[in-house]
């Protein structure tokens, strides 16, 4: 029997699961670490709290495993997009990893539009410039701390610098370059062009990859670290949401998918390259090559609710809110008697693409009691995403297929809310395995253990729950969500005179 390893580096934790040739679950991991946020609306992580993580994470699974490590044929490699990670000459890190959710780089997004020109911009990299990007990041340092800037000789993503680790090579793959605004995403290469007019070195980028390719092996000394095989081949790998399609089987056109982890996403598939005018939602490559995917992003998904139950349920612990979330739910009714949060903690994406938004309650009485706020909270959640659902058929693109994944998905209340929302027919995925098993998928093909992404797809994923849109909680949800919907422009100014004080 043959083994893989899928390993997603989150916000919070580094998860790896070890799957069979078969993709049968054989071992699960999860290492955790902390966010640091220094200053307001700033979000950064030490790379190496990441490797820390792995080596106790690897050593885990073989040991409680006990599968012969020469079996494991193949990693394949996710997580967090966006965020910065700068390396010196010596490959040591230089500061802090700067994370997607750091909202500092305002500033620098207009320094970019106003150089290169937004339809420039747009055409190019497929997207707006945004505080969420690697790009507005990268020039931020080099405007705020120059000698660090002149240190750096290689930037990588997240998950890439545990590729650089595992087998000493500086390379991403082209989803989640995608989502770093230095590539041209419709030619799936580094844009020379725009690191040149930026005054940007295009040598500290590194090697681009399609996802199924085998980008290295296990160094020695980290063999001899972890008992890995050297042997074992390391393949590109996609980013986190690019890798959860594949985990769910959205590799086809009219397939979509909504992740809820820190962040939310609405992921569509398509083999036209699409992209939408306003920037209100991002178009990056698929993890198939060839194809590409259309996204909208909520910020604060999966952190809204755990921003609130860390300030208002301390007295209980996660495991037992957990486990009694859909009974706490089902106690109040929709609309949480006339309670409306905006989950705007970290800005937003879409449809704002406002980083100076905050999040709100608005309605709050002294007749609410947390279990109302709580359930506000994921309501709140719900319609930004189907902000983005909106967004994204706006485009054109069809929708028959859609897929839940993430902790979220977990949740049988949540996810029925967005069925209810959506107005389709939706299924869940198992464990919230999306983004491991489609990296484990990714690494199946890469060594040739299978032909294409598409095939293994048909029959390596499978679904728990089903949810077919209630009618009657739909007419329900509307009627907030109208109000929902206006509430940002009523309160955006206010948004940006809070910001400047």
């Amino acid at each position: 029997m043959k083994y893989l390893l899928g390993m997603d580096l989150g916000t919070s934790s580094l998860k790896i699961v070890l799957y069979d040739e078969k993709f049968k679950e054989i071992q699960r991991v999860s290492e955790a670490y902390e966010m640091n946020q220094p200053h307001n609306g700033w979000a950064e992580q030490n790379p190496e709290d990441w490797i820390t993580a792995l080596d106790k994470g690897v050593k885990k699974i073989l040991e409680q495993s006990m599968v012969n490590p020469k079996d494991i044929i193949s990693i394949g490699l996710t997580g967090q997009m966006h965020s910065l990670v700068m390396l010196d000459e010596k490959n040591k890190v230089i500061r802090p990893a700067i994370l997607w959710c750091d909202q500092r780089t305002s500033l620098e997004c207009e320094e970019i539009t106003e150089v290169l020109g937004r339809e420039f911009l747009i055409n190019e990299t497929a997207n707006p410039a945004l505080p969420g990007f690697t790009l507005s990041k990268l020039i931020w340092v080099k405007k705020n701390e120059p000698e660090n800037y002149k240190r750096c000789r290689h930037i990588l993503l997240p998950k890439d610098y545990l590729r650089l680790y595992l087998t000493g090579e500086y390379a991403t793959d082209v989803s989640d370059a995608s989502g770093m605004q230095m590539l041209n995403v419709k030619g799936r290469t580094w844009s020379i062009e725009l690191m040149e007019k930026l005054d940007l070195d295009p040598g500290i980028l590194p090697k681009v990859y399609e996802s199924i390719e085998v980008t290295g092996r296990i160094q020695q000394h980290i063999t001899t670290k972890l008992g890995l095989d050297k042997e074992t081949l390391v393949v590109a790998g996609a980013g986190d949401n690019a890798a959860a399609a594949v985990g769910c089987g959205v590799v086809k056109d009219k397939m979509a998918f909504t992740t809820i982890g820190t962040s939310g996403v609405v992921f569509a598939h398509t083999s036209k390259f699409k992209i939408d005018k306003k920037g209100r939602v991002h178009t990056f490559c698929a993890a198939v090559p060839g194809t590409w995917h259309v996204m909208g992003v909520t910020q604060a998904a999966g952190l809204s609710l755990t921003w609130f139950l860390e300030n208002f349920y301390k007295d209980v612990s996660e495991k037992v809110i957990f486990e009694e979330l859909d009974d706490i739910l089902s106690k109040v009714q929709i609309g949480s008697d006339k309670l409306i949060y905006l989950p705007y903690l970290m800005g937003e994406r879409t449809p704002h693409l406002d980083s100076k938004c905050r999040g709100a309650f608005i309605g709050l009485s002294a007749k609410h009691k947390r279990e109302n706020m709580l359930r506000a909270v994921i309501e709140g959640v719900t319609f930004s995403l189907r902000d983005c659902y909106s967004v994204v058929s706006e485009l054109g693109i069809e929708i028959n297929t859609m897929k839940i994944t993430g902790g979220g998905s977990n949740n049988k209340i949540w996810s029925q809310m967005i069925a209810d929302n959506y107005g389709c027919d939706i299924s869940s995925t198992f464990k919230d395995s999306g983004t491991t098993l489609g990296a484990a998928i990714l690494a199946s093909v890469g060594v040739g253990l299978y032909d294409n992404v598409e095939e293994v797809c048909k029959w390596a994923v499978s679904f728990k729950d089903d949810y077919k849109p209630n009618q009657r909680n739909r007419g329900a949800y509307d009627k907030y969500y109208k109000i929902y919907k206006k509430l940002y422009h009523d309160l955006k100014q206010t948004f940006v005179e809070l910001n400047s004080l």
